[in-house]
């Protein structure tokens, strides 16, 4: 036997189901009836009399359908979705009744109708008003009640909103008519709230928080704090890591310029939101001193670098962004990115975007590339940067990042390219792996280049340390595997890394392109390095799970140490010598490293060339060795090729 309230939601299902406009018919048709149930209890309350519906309420009634119908459409009540009505609503139904009184009361008091009397003319259109407020006001337990009733009682989440500001209230608002969010209240650090009620929900403290969570069984906290800055965030972040409760934030203050806050802009908290410190921000003289109005070029565009750096370009309005990238995935993705962002911002829309397939290595379709658009300046972020993957394919490493490199540095030269910035990494430092290694020696190359002083092309390198959230970065790894349940592995418990955020980076290497003399290795002040464990550590605890060691036998997810892999180093460093000199930017540094002159490097890479073509790759390791300060690897040769090959022998 079905309840009744079962039975009311099988009822409100075909209703669910009807076209919108079926559906607006529908509504129309109860503000008729409304209309003329209006005006009847207008002249009961009246007369105190029950009048029949015969002649005395015909007038009345076609006056109160000719003048509501139109009014209430103007203002636009049939075109709302009734179930998600609210207070936008009922403040357009009072403008829309009032209106309507207004023009009601003329005709009935001032002007008089035969039978009705004036009195009518006032009462008539509160009547009305109460029965269409009320109407749209139960639409959302009607159709809600049906649509959600399963949802909210397996899965909702119970949440606090920290942030009583405005983006909170916003983010309330959204919340009102979820399926996956029930709230409970805000949180706020200002004391003068505490106790207040903010859109009928209370405001507490942040010191309630274990109270709370016991008492109303919350899940979630939902950050809508986007002003605050880094270090604040930090704060409130570790408060609320002992609570078990899992953490959502909202975009920054520029995402929520273009418009309201809605449910689908919560995301899970960026591991950025832990970093420790505030971005670096980047100086805008800097940014567009080489960019506005130029012709722009970027190799590896479609890369987490390089399609960030495109991004950026786009915002500062070059004359013409060349995209050379070797994924024809990769390289459809960000020209229908930059194309959408230009329609759907204005952001570089006289911008003209040239997507180019082409590998670094084909010399001579590099050259023809630059030689055809003559751009003022290149950005070569393309690489291959995946440690493990180098080290097991030690040919195709060298190829790519260092001739791929020497490639287009020798095209930009030949066509008087007035800059090339040379996207570099921490590991190129003292390195201990194949992609360390190779990176060092294209910063060597182009120092060697520069200093022969026969060309007009100004060449740099920016070096910095982990970015985070890129393609192969830890980040996207652990959140994966806390959603599976564990365990999160970390390679050595004491392994460190020194991050910063894509944007930062890619604004680093623009600005730096700014402050270049030739030959000049830039590098961020980027505080101090973050253990691995611990990012992973934090990640678990925000995600509202524990973390399972000797101390917490009974915790939800175990960290698993799996050892260090091929070419990883415990710790990265961002200088090889002291002393490095201060520019015009605080954060950025130019540091002095040494470099074999260009005569003598050109014959080292010309063995070396020959090396990784034929896949001597033993030969071209100990060669590596021989070029490279400090070049140390913690193990022998694991090409794969080379490997198999020797086990054919």
């Amino acid at each position: 036997m079905k309840s009744s309230r079962e039975l009311m939601q099988h009822a409100m299902q075909p209703v669910l189901q009807m076209s919108r406009k079926v559906k607006q018919s529908l509504v129309v048709a109860v503000d008729i009836c409304l209309c003329i149930l209006a005006t009847w209890m207008a002249f009961y309350l009246r007369t105190g009399e029950f009048v029949s519906a015969g002649s005395e309420l015909i007038v009345p009634v076609l006056l109160s359908v000719s003048l509501s119908l139109p009014i209430f459409s103007s203002w636009g009540l049939y075109r709302s979705i009734f179930r998600y009505s609210g207070l936008p609503a009922i403040i357009a139904i009072t403008q829309a009744i009032s209106v309507y009184g207004l023009l009601f009361a003329t005709a009935v008091m001032a002007i008089g109708i035969d039978n009705i009397p004036r009195t009518v003319g006032l009462i008539q259109p509160l009547i009305l008003f109460l029965c269409v407020a009320g109407s749209r006001l139960l639409a959302p337990i009607w159709f809600g009640s049906f649509k959600h009733s399963k949802t909210r009682h397996t899965s909702q989440s119970r949440v606090l909103i920290y942030g009583a500001g405005s983006a909170g209230r916003q983010l309330s608002q959204a919340l009102s008519g979820s399926v996956e969010f029930k709230m409970v209240g805000y949180l706020d650090d200002d004391s003068r709230l505490h106790g207040h009620v903010l859109n009928g929900l209370p405001i507490y403290s942040p010191n309630d928080i274990d109270k709370l969570r016991l008492d109303s069984r919350l899940t979630d906290v939902l950050l809508a704090i986007p002003s605050v800055s880094r270090s604040r965030r930090n704060q409130i972040l570790r408060s609320i890591a002992s609570h078990q409760l899992k953490v959502r934030t909202l975009p920054s203050l520029i995402d929520l310029a273009a418009g309201t806050v809605q449910i689908s802009d919560l995301r899970e908290l960026d591991i950025d939101d832990l970093l420790g410190r505030d971005a670096v921000l980047p100086n805008q003289v800097l940014l567009s001193k080489k960019v506005n109005g130029k012709i722009i070029l970027v190799t590896g565009a479609a890369g987490s670098i390089g399609g960030e750096l495109c991004r950026q370009v786009m915002a500062l309005d070059p004359k013409i962004l060349l995209l050379v990238e070797i994924s024809e995935f990769g390289l459809y993705t960000i020209q229908s990115e930059l194309e959408s962002i230009k329609e759907r911002f204005s952001i570089g829309s006289n911008v003209r975007v040239i997507p180019l397939l082409c590998s670094v290595q084909d010399r001579g379709r590099v050259h023809e590339i630059i030689s055809t658009w003559r751009p003022d300046i290149i950005y070569h972020a393309a690489a291959y940067k995946h440690v493990p993957l180098v080290e097991h394919n030690l040919s195709e490493g060298v190829k790519n990042n260092l001739f791929g490199t020497l490639a287009v540095v020798e095209a930009a030269i030949d066509c008087h390219v007035s800059d090339f910035v040379l996207v570099s990494t921490d590991k190129a430092v003292r390195p201990t792996n194949v992609m360390g290694a190779t990176k060092r020696l294209a910063e060597m190359t182009l120092q060697a280049l520069s200093a022969r002083n026969d060309s007009n092309t100004c060449l740099s390198m920016v070096r910095f340390g982990n970015v985070l959230a890129s393609s192969g970065s830890v980040i996207p790894k652990f959140r994966e595997q806390i959603r599976g349940g564990g365990p999160v592995t970390v390679t050595h418990p004491e392994v460190n890394r020194f991050f910063m955020t894509i944007p930062e980076a890619s604004q680093l290497v623009i600005q730096a392109s700014s402050l270049a003399k030739g030959g000049d290795v830039f590098v961020l002040d980027m505080d101090q390095p973050i253990k691995i464990i611990e990012l992973a550590s934090r990640m678990i605890r925000l995600s509202g799970l524990t973390v399972c060691n000797e101390l917490n036998p009974d915790g939800d997810i175990e960290i698993e140490i799996t050892g260090l892999r091929p070419g990883e180093k415990l710790f990265e460093e961002l200088l090889i010598g002291n002393s490095p000199e201060p520019t015009q930017h605080p954060k950025i540094m130019r540091a002095k490293e040494q470099f074999v002159p260009w005569k003598d490097l050109r014959l080292d890479l010309d063995v070396l060339k020959h090396l990784a073509d034929d896949n001597h790759v033993e030969d071209a390791f100990i060669l590596m060795q021989k070029m490279v300060d400090g070049f140390e690897p913690v193990g022998q040769v694991v090409d794969w090729l080379h490997a198999e090959q020797q086990r054919n022998l």
